[in-house]
């Protein structure tokens, strides 16, 4: 059965070094590039290369002007194609720059095949500089499509927080604040170092898999995966504070003030390098909403109800891992209902920030006026929320 992994990440020069270490790491393994930088011209080029160099090269069309529904359309066809052949152990599909693995890693499975690993491959002296940048990828040539409105920070932080293995390259620039950056983002992901591309040489087939190489094959769950970037049970980061990076877990049980919110939006925004979580706005009390900022840039959107709003009925319906998450924080009064917001930055301004969160509350008096008075407050988001 055919091994397939899939690497990911804006910082191109880890992402190569990561796939040529796996090359040599694991005899009898490929990797399957599709060039989307060639999708102007109405093609994506399809590589297929091994330890020694290329093997084959094709071009997929485009598919409704999408380069990423034509690598979408090709992928699985091409991976199907290999496994058929037989001889070769493990497939490293290596993702376009700004490919996110999330929507390949359920196309693959999708598909028949096993994902046996996502990694993403990060340098830790870009982690902050690729998080601040606020540039659309359009004006970078990343874009994967004409209608693609994604920055490069939310795609990379996208990319960093969904796989659960990180290749992390030797990076003489990178320093302790960078890494500890790095370790605050995503603290449960198996950091896993790649060496220095004059230290990668293939290895006796007779050797045990390096770390690299044993965390591409020790599988990978689509929907677990999937369940723990859901802002009602995300598994967010905890309170941490070392070399000049702070993390803020914001936890709170009163809602928002939508007016006094939204006036607050940019400096919370721009408070910390990376922000996200869930929040609860009184005049939508009963609307789960998804906090997600880098760049300087915030998304916000509705994810759906809060459990505490579902009749019982409804309960079966729902995921067991997001009930299990809701039973851990349950309120005797709320529910699953909370501010859960957690900030990541390095030179973080803790004090300020909490003061800021905390002036957006409701007052004593206004909450408890009660959810019928909520819930004629100003609509201040529903632009935002595209209501």
């Amino acid at each position: 059965m055919l091994s397939v992994v899939i690497v990911a990440g804006l910082h191109a020069d880890a992402r190569r070094a990561t796939v040529a270490q796996l090359l040599a790491d694991v005899p009898d393994s490929v990797v399957l590039h599709h060039d989307l930088a060639t999708a102007t011209a109405g093609t994506v080029v399809r590589t297929i290369r091994d330890a020694t160099g290329l093997v084959s090269t094709g071009e997929a069309p485009l598919v409704n002007d999408c380069a990423c529904c034509a690598l979408r359309e090709d992928l699985v066809p091409e991976l199907l194609r290999i496994q058929d052949a037989g001889g070769t152990r493990m497939a490293v599909v290596e993702l376009w720059d700004s490919v996110e693995p999330k929507a390949m890693a359920e196309v693959v499975t999708a598909g028949g095949l096993t994902l046996t690993g996502v990694i993403t491959a990060v340098d830790p002296a870009l982690v902050l500089p690729y998080l601040g940048n606020g540039d659309d990828l359009a004006e970078r040539g990343l874009a994967a499509a004409a209608t693609d409105q994604r920055t490069v920070a939310d795609t990379f932080a996208r990319q960093l927080e969904y796989a659960p293995v990180l290749a992390v390259v030797h990076s003489p620039e990178a320093d302790e604040e960078d890494r500890e950056l790095l370790a605050q983002l995503h603290p449960t992901a198996r950091q896993v170092p790649v060496p220095p591309d004059d230290l990668t040489v293939p290895p006796p087939r007779n050797r045990p898999l390096s770390p690299l190489a044993g965390a591409a094959l020790s599988g990978f769950d689509v929907e677990s995966a999937d369940a723990a970037q859901h802002p009602a049970c995300a598994l967010l980061p905890a309170e941490a504070d070392a070399h000049g990076v702070t993390t803020l877990v914001w936890h709170r049980r009163r809602p928002f003030h939508p007016e006094r919110l939204y006036a607050a939006l940019e400096d919370l925004t721009c408070a910390a390098a990376r922000s996200r979580g869930r929040f609860w706005l009184a005049d939508k009390p009963d609307v789960l909403l998804h906090w997600d900022a880098a760049g300087g840039a915030l998304c916000v959107e509705s994810v759906g109800p809060w459990l505490a709003s579902l009749p019982d009925a409804a309960w079966d319906m729902v995921p067991p891992i997001r009930r299990a998450a809701a039973a851990l924080d349950w309120h005797p009064e709320h529910g699953d209902c909370c501010q859960h917001l957690v900030f990541t930055s390095p030179a973080l301004d803790r004090d300020g920030l909490e003061q800021l969160l905390e002036s957006c509350l409701l007052t004593d008096a206004e909450y408890a006026a009660g959810r019928d008075a909520w819930k004629q407050l100003p609509p201040a988001f529903d632009t935002l929320l595209e209501v």
